[in-house]
C-alpha cells in the first residue's frame, strides 16, 4: 500500500508512464541489439569469465591445502602442486584478459547505443509540434529525458551497465549456491532473507529520492541550464559588461544553486540512512556466516581445505548476493529514469498525415472568426479576425509591438492551430492538410534569425552541400544586399558561419543575418513569401530600400510583410492594421490615410523616415535571377 501510494503521487504528469523494470530492461537491451548487437555476446562472455575468476582461487586454495596435508603425511610429492599453481596462474591470466576485453567491448557498445538514443531524442524534439515546445511542462519533460540519456551511469546507459553487473553477480550466486548447498542449504536462506530486508528499505529510499530530487529538481535544472547559457554565451557578453550585470547574474545563479543544494542535502541524507542500514545488514550477515562455519569445524569435523573453500565461497556468496541486489536496486532506480525518457519519446507529436496540398499556382487564404490564446493564458492574443489573403496579393500587416502580428503569422504558417474559428486554404481547413506539405508552401524570414554552423551557401539553402545550388544561393545573397560581404571573404559563400564547429568560422552582424534570412526566403522559392520583421536591425531608410527591392524580386508571388514600422505599406496591395490582438482597419494605403484612423496617425509619425530618393535604390538588373526567384 505504501508503494502504491507513492506511485500515485509520482504520476501527476498526464504523459508520464510507469513501464515497469522488466519492460525497461527489454527496452534498453533491445536498443543494444539494434545499434550494437555484438555487445550482447560480450555481456555473456564477461559474466562467465568474471564469475569463474571470482571462484578460481577458492577451489585452488582447497586443493593446495589438501595437497600440502598429503605431502606432510608423506602421501604425495611436490610436482602436482607446482603444475597446479602454474596451470591456475595461466587460467587466471586468460580469464582476466577475457573479462577485461569483454567489458571493454560491452562498454563501447553501451556508449554507442546511448549516443544513438540521444540522436533519437533530438529527432523527436525536431519532429514535435512547435507550440508544445513552448510550454514549461513540456520543457520539464524534455529536461528529464535529457538527464536520462546524458551520461553513462544514469538513465538508459546506467541501466545497461547495471544489467551487465547483475548478470555477472547472478552467475556468481548460482555457483555459490551449488557450493554452499553441499555444506548447509539453510545458510543460503538466511542470507537471502537479510538481503530481502535490505532491498525493501532501499526501495523505500529510492522512491523518496525520486520524488524529492529527480522530479522536484526538473524545473530548477532547466533554470540552471539557462543561467549557464546566459553567462557563457558570447551573444550576451556585451550587455553583461556594458550594463555591469556580473553581480546581478551571479546572485541569480547563487539563488538557483541554493535551491538545488537544499534538494541535494535532502537526497544525500536519504542515502546516508540507506548506507547505514545496508552496512548493518551486511555486518549481521557476515557474523552469522562465520559463526556457522566455525560450528561446522567444531561439530562436524570439517577439514581445513573444506573450511577454506566454504569460507571463501561464503564471502564470495555474501558479496555476490549484496552485489546482485545492489545491481537490481541500481536497475530499479535507473528504470525510473528510463520511464522519464520513454514517456517523453511516447508523447504524441501531433496529427500525422492528412490531405495532400493541392498543386496549383494560386492559393487563397481566408481567416474566419479566428481567435487564439496561448496555453496557460487567459487573454486572447488574437480575437475574431476575419481576413482574406488572395493569390498574388501583397499584404502589409502593421501595428505596434504586441499587437498580434507575429501570432497572426504563426497561425497562417500553422506553427499553431487556432483556438476558435478556422483558416481556409482554397476552401479547405488548413488543419486537414499534411503539415509538412503545408510548410513547403511558405518562404519565411523571421526577426530572430538563427545561424547554423555550416557554410554561408548552406545557410541559404538550408540543405547539405550536395543538395545546394551554390550559384543560385550566391545570387540570392547578392539580391539580399550581401554582395560586398561575400567579396570580402576569402572563401566566398563557402565560408563557414560560427566558430562552434570550425575555427575559421565567422559571425555576421545583426543586419547581415537578417539579409541572409531574406536570401533564404528567395532561395526556397515557395508560392507564399512571409517576412516577419526581418529587417528590424536595419535603419528605417535601409529597411524601406530593402523591402522595395525584395518586393520587385518576388514578382507575382503572394507576400505578407509584417512590421511595426510602415516601410512596406505603400507598395503593398492592402494593409491590415492590428491593435491589441484585433484587426482594427484594413484597406489600401490611400484608403486608410483618407480614413484618418490609427493607421493614418501611425504613418504620419513615421513618414519622415520614408522620403523617396531615386538614388537609394541600387538593385542590379539581372533578368535571369529575377525569373529564378520570381
Amino acid at each position: 500500500m505504501l508503494f502504491q501510494k507513492k506511485k500515485k503521487e509520482e504520476n501527476t504528469d498526464e504523459f508520464h508512464k510507469d513501464y515497469g523494470t522488466l519492460s525497461n530492461c527489454r527496452f534498453v537491451l533491445g536498443k543494444v541489439a539494434k545499434y550494437r548487437k555484438s555487445a550482447l555476446f560480450f555481456i555473456v562472455t564477461g559474466a562467465v569469465a568474471g564469475s569463474a575468476l571470482s571462484y578460481l582461487w577458492s577451489f585452488i586454495g582447497k586443493l593446495v591445502i589438501d595437497m600440502i596435508e598429503r605431502q606432510a603425511s608423506g602421501e604425495g610429492n611436490i610436482l602436482p602442486l607446482l603444475y597446479l599453481t602454474l596451470g591456475t596462474s595461466a587460467a587466471g591470466f586468460f580469464l582476466m584478459w577475457l573479462n577485461n576485453f569483454s567489458n571493454l567491448k560491452t562498454n563501447l557498445g553501451f556508449h554507442h547505443t546511448r549516443r544513438m538514443i540521444v540522436l533519437e531524442r533530438l529527432q523527436k524534439v525536431m519532429d514535435m509540434e512547435y507550440e508544445s515546445l513552448e510550454t514549461p511542462e513540456m520543457l520539464d519533460r524534455l529536461q528529464k529525458a535529457k538527464r536520462a540519456s546524458s551520461n553513462e551511469w544514469q538513465g538508459v546507459q546506467g541501466m545497461m551497465t547495471y544489467i551487465q553487473n547483475m548478470l555477472l553477480q547472478f552467475a556468481s550466486v548460482i555457483t555459490a549456491i551449488v557450493i554452499m548447498s553441499t555444506f548447509d542449504p539453510r545458510i543460503i536462506l538466511v542470507i537471502a532473507v537479510l538481503s530481502g530486508v535490505q532491498f525493501i528499505f532501499f526501495e523505500y529510499i529510492r522512491r523518496k529520492d525520486k520524488k524529492e530530487m529527480w522530479d522536484a529538481m526538473a524545473p530548477h535544472w532547466r533554470k540552471l541550464q539557462y543561467m549557464e547559457n546566459v553567462t557563457t554565451d558570447f551573444a550576451f557578453a556585451k550587455d553583461i559588461r556594458l550594463f555591469s550585470m556580473k553581480n546581478f547574474l551571479s546572485a541569480k545563479q547563487h539563488e538557483v544553486n541554493a535551491i538545488e543544494l537544499e534538494h541535494w542535502k535532502k537526497s544525500r541524507q536519504y542515502w546516508i540512512y540507506n548506507s547505514i542500514f545496508t552496512h548493518g545488514i551486511t555486518l549481521a550477515r557476515d557474523i552469522i556466516t562465520v559463526l556457522w562455519l566455525i560450528n561446522g569445524v567444531i561439530s562436524d569435523g570439517m577439514s581445513i581445505g573444506d573450511f577454506t573453500l566454504y569460507f571463501a565461497s561464503a564471502n564470495t556468496f555474501s558479496g555476490a548476493v549484496g552485489n546482485i541486489l545492489a545491481a537490481f536496486m541500481g536497475i530499479r532506480e535507473r528504470s525510473a529514469h528510463t520511464d522519464d525518457f520513454r514517456s517523453f519519446m511516447d508523447i504524441p507529436t501531433g496529427k500525422k498525415g492528412g490531405k495532400p496540398v493541392p498543386k496549383t499556382d494560386k492559393y487563397t487564404f481566408v481567416f474566419e472568426n479566428v481567435s487564439f490564446k496561448y496555453k496557460g493564458q487567459e487573454t486572447y492574443a488574437l480575437k475574431n479576425v476575419n481576413l482574406t489573403l488572395s493569390a498574388g496579393e501583397k499584404l502589409a500587416v502593421v501595428g505596434l509591438n504586441g499587437a498580434g502580428k507575429t501570432t497572426f503569422i504563426k497561425l497562417l504558417l500553422r506553427l499553431y492551430d487556432v483556438t476558435e474559428g478556422r483558416i481556409l486554404m482554397n476552401g479547405t481547413d488548413i488543419r486537414e492538410f499534411d503539415r509538412e506539405e503545408y510548410f513547403r508552401l511558405f518562404s519565411p524570414a523571421f526577426q530572430d534569425v538563427v545561424m547554423f554552423a555550416q557554410t554561408m551557401s548552406e545557410n541559404v539553402s538550408m540543405s547539405p552541400a550536395e543538395k545546394t545550388d551554390r550559384a543560385f544561393a550566391e545570387k540570392c545573397l547578392a539580391y539580399a544586399g550581401l554582395s560586398e560581404k561575400i567579396d570580402s571573404l576569402e572563401k566566398g559563400t563557402d565560408t563557414q558561419i560560427l566558430k562552434v564547429l570550425y575555427d575559421d568560422g565567422i559571425d555576421l552582424s545583426g543586419g547581415e543575418k537578417q539579409k541572409l534570412a531574406l536570401a533564404r526566403a528567395l532561395y526556397k522559392n515557395a508560392p507564399i513569401i512571409v517576412l516577419d520583421e526581418p529587417t528590424a536591425a536595419l535603419d528605417a531608410l535601409a529597411e524601406y530600400r530593402l523591402y522595395r527591392s525584395f518586393n520587385d524580386m518576388v514578382g507575382n508571388k503572394t507576400a505578407v510583410y509584417i512590421s511595426h514600422r510602415l516601410s512596406s505599406t505603400r507598395f503593398c496591395d492592402r494593409v491590415a492594421m492590428f491593435k491589441a490582438g484585433e484587426m482594427v482597419e484594413t484597406g489600401t494605403h490611400d484608403e486608410l490615410m483618407a480614413l484618418g484612423g490609427a493607421y493614418s496617425e501611425m504613418f504620419s509619425v513615421q513618414a519622415q523616415y520614408y522620403v523617396e530618393d531615386k538614388d537609394i535604390f541600387d538593385i542590379p538588373e539581372d533578368s535571369e535571377v529575377m525569373n529564378d526567384v520570381g
